[in-house]
């Protein structure tokens, strides 16, 4: 199992890795459209709408890195105070909260994104992008990554929590 976990983790770290130049990508568009609405009074809706896109982008692929690093949102309140048996509990509990979610998500988002693809969705502004359904792609994209990374949190913890109630050895 732990072949597995490293696997998935190793994907994801790639994916994480990617995702860091997508967000440079963006953060170069926001700033040449700055500077060309406010220095040469020049607009593109295209530009626009790809800030967002790419926005979307590093949202979906980066919440599936940010787990795997631990930067996502805790509460540590109580949980700081619990035994290492309560902490692999709430982990447990939260994880499989997670992969519900992120498995509904993914499911739900697959109907949404055949849709836009069939009929083609485009931008409802003139010079906007073309294929709005490929952004909309992305969604389950992101939470399928979502779901990997989640299943290979959980292994990683039940792998943690069976070295720790091994006896030590001599």
């Amino acid at each position: 199992m732990s072949a597995v976990v490293l696997r998935i983790e190793a994907l994801i770290d790639v994916v994480g890795r990617a995702t860091l130049y997508i967000a440079l990508a963006m953060i170069a568009l926001v700033a040449t459209n700055v500077l060309l609405r406010y220095a040469f009074s020049f607009g593109s809706v295209w530009a626009q709408e790809l800030e967002w896109h790419l926005l979307a982008a590093v949202i979906l692929f980066g919440m599936s890195y940010a787990l795997q690093r631990g930067e996502n949102v805790r509460v540590d309140v109580f949980y700081a105070d619990f035994s290492p048996r309560k902490k692999f509990f709430v982990n447990v509990f939260s994880g499989l909260l997670l992969l519900g979610i992120a498995l509904t998500f993914f499911k739900l988002s697959l109907g949404y994104v055949a849709q836009a693809y069939a009929i083609g969705e485009t931008s409802a502004d003139p010079g906007g992008i073309a294929y709005r359904w490929a952004v909309k792609g992305l969604i389950p994209v992101g939470f399928g990554l979502l779901v990997l990374q989640t299943v290979g949190a959980l292994g990683r913890l039940f792998i943690e929590e069976r070295k720790r109630q091994e006896p030590a050895g001599v």
